[in-house]
């Protein structure tokens, strides 16, 4: 067996960064920057709708524009990284990001605005996969990496909830174009500080000639994909588009992995996820993902229009989630990874946020904040920071470090993929409980006040419907994580390499240089 397969990724690359730690910082600005505006934007939509004239019927568009082009750009996004290396590719994405966001904020039409939120996308697919790969390569000590992923799996769960105390905000008591230009001042800073801090190991880069039917495959496969459950959401299942932009992922995904399965620099090396713990990781993430997407939505909405909190007040009641998170993944998963196998974290985790969920099927009209709401959440924070800590550090974990781009790709491309499965499913799974409660009650309702908490208790009915398939879908991420993933704790045993993809549970030596 080549010493590949028994070494940490990074381990052949000479001694480690002194400045490692202020690089995190800057990536983990740059991180929160990318988590936030998957939900800041949200909370300003009713704004931006408004001021630029955009339709009922575009307006989703401008959350569609950027979902299409992250997701489906990631894996090029990864490779590029790859290619250019990590540092450029992240420096570059941040610029790109800036300067999109600007356009963003400075939109007058909604043509404008859409072209501007494609090329957030665009760039975040650059930036992302480049920033959790310069974690991979900079961080090869069990204990350092554990920290450094614990900070990082923070802010990648709890970054959205962050998003809409700040939305909040800035639509209140500014305009909701600062929540385009919020994104300026952050990229700048990490941009610098990136440029002179992180010095990218030798030897990482992956000089092979760019797979172009893989990018042009997998392209089109994740964007019919994602626009596929997005169109599910507003037009039905039903419908022949989605019918047939499901038909036509489905046809170019398989297209892409005979393509990856024979050409001789593939975009994707199907040994990254072919290997069961990093396809463990991928899989019951972007399941967790399906379950926290579709509650944030249902959450935001429940308070603000059922409760009748401000956009503010909202952002708030998130802290506790936002706070269990950041403990869970810093305090218990960075103690306990150097000392259990990642499965006993991540299963565990996935069962307490399932319990959380489980919590809010008891959600109606009057119900507590503080006796239901805050209990749940918290639970949901602590588990899913619990969960996702080791998920992040798995994930990256003995690839080669010409592969490393790629696969944290994967884990931004699961993600992202979740989170359109998760709003369109679980949505839908809403607005139909919703229908059949008002429905079958409506006719009793004699007077308006009477007909509207009719409509109220439908709402509340949709969410905690779909919220049961949550605690399911958490349940299932829980049994994957313990059942396929089956590395041993960090130093104590190795995952398998990506360039032979078989070894496990050995050894780790001393490997010298």
């Amino acid at each position: 067996m080549s010493e590949t397969a028994v070494k940490a990724p990074g381990s052949a690359l000479g001694a480690a960064d002194p400045n490692r730690w202020k690089a995190l910082a800057f990536i983990a600005i740059a991180q929160l920057m990318v988590v936030l505006d998957a939900t800041i934007v949200n909370i300003a939509l009713p704004s931006a709708q408004q001021d630029l004239g955009i339709s009922d019927g575009n307006r989703q568009w401008v959350v569609t524009a950027y979902a299409l082009a992250f997701g489906g750009l990631l894996l090029f996004g990864g490779r590029i990284a790859d290619l250019w290396g990590r540092k450029r590719a992240f420096v570059v994405g941040l610029g790109g990001f800036a300067a999109a966001s600007a356009l963003g904020g400075a939109a007058t039409n909604e043509a404008m605005m859409f072209g501007a939120r494609a090329l957030q996308g665009a760039f975040g697919a650059l930036l992302a996969p480049a920033a959790l790969s310069l974690l991979a390569v900079m961080f090869t000590d069990a204990k350092e990496r554990a920290k450094a992923f614990g900070i990082y799996g923070a802010i990648a769960g709890g970054g959205g909830a962050v998003g809409l105390i700040l939305g909040g905000f800035l639509t209140e008591y500014l305009d909701w174009r600062w929540t385009f230009f919020v994104n300026i001042p952050f990229a700048i800073v990490a941009a610098l500080g990136a440029w002179y801090v992180i010095r990218e190991p030798q030897g990482g880069r992956n000089r092979s000639t760019l797979d172009i039917p893989g990018v042009i495959l997998s392209t089109l496969g994740l964007v019919s994909l994602v626009y596929g459950f997005t169109r599910a959401e507003s037009d039905g299942w039903s419908d022949a588009t989605t019918i047939g932009m499901f038909v036509a992922s489905g046809v170019l995904l398989l297209a892409f992995v005979i393509v990856e399965s024979r050409v001789k620099a593939p975009l994707l090396p199907l040994r990254v996820v072919t290997e069961r713990n990093r396809g463990g990781v991928y899989l019951s993430l972007g399941l967790a993902i399906i379950a926290m997407f579709g509650l944030f939505l249902f959450l935001t909405y429940y308070l603000q229009i059922v409760k009748g909190y401000s956009p503010v007040k909202t952002g708030f009641a998130f802290l506790p989630m936002i706070a269990g998170m950041i403990t869970g993944s810093t305090q218990i998963g960075t103690r306990l990874m150097t000392r259990v196998a990642p499965r006993l974290l991540m299963g565990p985790g996935f069962l307490v946020a399932a319990v959380g969920m489980l919590l809010l099927t008891q959600l109606e009209i009057g119900s507590s904040y503080a006796a239901l709401l805050l209990p749940a959440m918290l639970l949901l924070g602590l588990g899913m920071g619990t969960a996702f800590m080791p998920a992040m550090s798995l994930a990256t974990l003995g690839v080669k470090p010409q592969d490393a781009g790629v696969a944290s790709a994967m884990v931004n491309t699961s993600q992202q993929v979740g989170g359109a499965i998760g709003t369109a499913l679980l949505n839908t799974i809403a607005a139909s409980a919703t229908t059949s409660y008002i429905a079958d009650h409506i006719a009793g309702a004699s007077s308006r006040s009477q007909q509207q908490l009719v409509q109220l208790q439908g709402m509340v009915q949709g969410y905690t419907s779909a919220i049961w398939f949550a605690v399911g879908i958490l349940t299932a991420a829980a049994v994957i994580a313990l059942t396929l993933v089956n590395a041993g704790r960090p130093g104590g045993s190795a995952v398998a390499s990506s360039e032979e993809g078989a070894a496990e549970d050995l050894p780790v030596p001393v490997v010298a240089h």
